[in-house]
């Protein structure tokens, strides 16, 4: 599997804080609901729809305040994947914030989608630490 890892964002709030908010995958209803086709979820699960293919995640471990671990469940996904949002806490009021993604990518899909990867994997967790640190946590 290869290792994509998003730089580091601050996030102005206390890792549990943050925690609670994304360790559950109903509290991102509202944040995703309206971006994706088809979205459905409880506290352990979720499934969408992108570009014509379903997604079926679930929460694979959770280490409270630290990180959790999602995985593709039964065959959820066109690839074998594990995606960490790793949380540190520096102070009450400070939280770094990194996702990192381990997947099982063949050596065309690596060359093809290596570099979009992490700029996504970039972007998402820019958009995340503007969104924590400009609204309040639902």
């Amino acid at each position: 599997m290869q290792e994509y890892i998003s730089k580091q964002q601050q996030i102005l709030r206390p890792a549990g804080q943050i925690y609670a908010a994304m360790s559950r995958f109903d509290n991102l209803t509202p944040a995703l609901a309206d971006k994706v086709e088809q979205w459905h979820a409880d506290e352990e699960h979720c499934s969408f729809k992108v570009k014509g293919f379903t997604v079926r995640l679930r929460m694979s471990e959770r280490v409270e305040p630290k990180h959790i671990k999602i995985e593709a469940d039964e065959a959820g996904a066109p690839f074998d994947f594990a995606f960490w949002i790793q949380l540190h806490e520096v102070s009450q009021s400070d939280t770094r914030i990194r996702l990192v993604l381990h997947a099982d990518l063949n050596m065309m899909m690596r060359m093809m989608l290596g570099g979009k990867i992490r700029e996504g994997l970039d972007k998402a967790v820019e958009t995340l630490a503007a969104s924590f640190n400009a609204a309040p946590v639902f």
